[in-house]
């Protein structure tokens, strides 16, 4: 993957002290701003750090599709950039953002069908159709059928008889929704018309997503949330706190649960700025898009961010040997302290070689302990106290024929079992890497039990490393014995 140069370019606060003496638990000074208690107070210049860092994030969301390549094509060819350009001078609107819509929604498919029921290229559901003055005209039709049915006569002998029967169905005779000469346009009038109502196009384009009634919901709870008579989408997504801003951070989570809706406005953005590369350099575009396709099937999606980080040639240590060999080389122990850093190495008797990883994963693992304890302390939960993160499985081998888990061969991921937290710590912990996730800089999936499998982006590896630095100087501080190898000042992005 493209790395985006060193880590200063995150938001990310860099101190040149370590650990504040007396510290009760391990306290990185290289932070990443705004995550997790920190949007408590989040600045208006972190919230539009936070939102291009969001808007870039949606790359995987999107080239991940197999279809990111043919709908840049079809959204961009010379049919559909007529149509979009006229509706984008009638409208008012940025013809930029419309193709978009039409990319998200269709990928350019004019005859698309939800199994939800919306249809088109602009994926529209009838109620929402009409409402935006397409037309979806039905009618009732009769066939006409025969069959033999069994009578008595008077005598008492059956007899059988053909009789017809006229049998409705619905045929229908006009969808507009299936016409982009249509459907286009009335996409363009009805955003144009949500903005006037919501006063913002962010909002507008939530709205298409999510629904007016979505949107009237939790424009109120935005406004009471950021003290702003008109916030935006961005304000309001990163005002929501399990501690501070509760009712506006449950609805938000509610919508991403159902379809992911508070997050639309980035992925238009992201779409446009892809859109514009795909014209420019259909190459690059193509390139980037290999970046994120699936390794094990291009013809489906990948499921998480850590199937398209590690590809096959990052699976670095296979045998148990392997690791033995590394370590005095890319991988390192594990701290020991689980009240201190907040983590709880996983138990392998005889096999202490064996609970290694990479620096960066390491410190990644403790950047989230560290995250999810401050804010476990700043929801306060009654009757509950944090726990160290119990650690399931750290870097592990496998074998060119018998390859158990691919992402744990490259030592750069981790699992953590949810399964001994309390239910505010596992809000905390879940809520921690989802901050971390929307920023780019961790990737994670949940398995059919309780395991969490997390891994650090590229781009955020060296940001990651020097926290595990810190976190051994902490320790050399407080005079801790059997410290591990001290790890090199940057590690290499592989």
């Amino acid at each position: 993957m493209r790395s985006h140069g060193r880590f200063t370019r995150f938001g990310m606060l860099v101190a040149s002290s370590t650990l504040l003496a007396g510290a009760q638990y391990f306290t990185p000074q290289h932070r990443l701003s705004g995550i997790g208690a920190d949007r408590a107070a989040i600045t208006p210049a972190v919230v539009e750090e936070r939102t291009e860092r969001m808007i870039q994030s949606q790359t995987f969301v999107i080239m991940r599709h197999p279809e990111a390549t043919a709908g840049a094509e079809r959204v961009t060819g010379p049919g559909l950039t007529k149509i979009i350009g006229s509706a984008a001078k009638s409208s008012g609107l940025p013809a930029s953002l419309i193709s978009a819509v039409a990319y998200l929604e269709s990928w350019g498919d004019a005859e698309a069908v939800s199994p939800a029921g919306p249809k088109g290229i602009m994926q529209f559901s009838e109620a929402t159709a009409r409402a935006a003055g397409l037309q979806v005209v039905r009618v009732t039709r009769y066939q006409t059928t025969k069959e033999r049915r069994a009578v008595r006569t008077k005598s008492g002998k059956t007899m059988y008889r053909t009789v017809r029967r006229r049998i409705p169905y619905v045929v229908t005779v006009r969808d507009d929704r299936l016409t982009p000469e249509r459907a286009v346009p009335a996409t363009a009038r009805y955003l144009a018309r949500l903005q006037t109502k919501f006063g913002g196009l962010d909002w507008a384009i939530f709205a298409y997503h999510c629904g007016e009634g979505c949107v009237a919901d939790l424009f109120p709870m935005a406004q009471a949330a950021t003290g702003r008579e008109q916030p935006t989408v961005a304000e309001m997504f990163f005002a929501a706190h399990p501690a501070l801003h509760t009712q506006l951070y449950d609805a938000i989570r509610r919508q991403m649960q159902r379809d992911y809706s508070p997050t639309y406005w980035f992925r238009i953005q992201r779409a446009e700025q892809l859109l514009k590369l795909y014209q420019a350099d259909p190459a690059a575009f193509r390139e980037l898009a290999a970046e994120y396709r699936n390794p094990e099937n291009p013809q489906r999606r990948a499921d998480n961010r850590l199937m398209v980080w590690f590809k096959t040639a990052d699976v670095d240590y296979r045998p148990a040997r392997d690791f033995k060999a590394a370590s005095d080389g890319a991988l390192t122990r594990l701290l020991d302290d689980p009240m201190f850093f907040g983590v709880t190495p996983p138990s392998l008797p005889g096999t202490q070689e064996l609970l290694q990883d990479s620096p960066s994963a390491i410190g990644s693992m403790l950047y989230i302990a560290f995250e999810t304890r401050r804010l476990f302390e700043a929801l306060k939960p009654k009757g509950e106290r944090f726990v160290p993160l119990r650690m399931a499985k750290v870097a592990s081998a496998t074998d060119r024929e018998a390859p158990e888990s691919g992402e744990h061969s490259t030592g750069q991921v981790f699992a953590i079992d949810q399964s001994n937290l309390g239910r505010a710590e596992r809000q905390c912990l879940n809520f921690t890497l989802e901050d971390l996730g929307w920023d780019g800089h961790v990737g994670f999936f949940q398995d059919a039990g309780d395991t969490l499998h997390i891994g650090a982006a590229p781009s955020s590896r060296e940001f990651f490393a020097a926290v595990f630095q810190e976190a051994l100087d902490a320790k050399l501080e407080a005079g801790a014995s059997e410290l591990p190898r001290r790890a090199p000042a940057s590690e290499s992005l592989r």
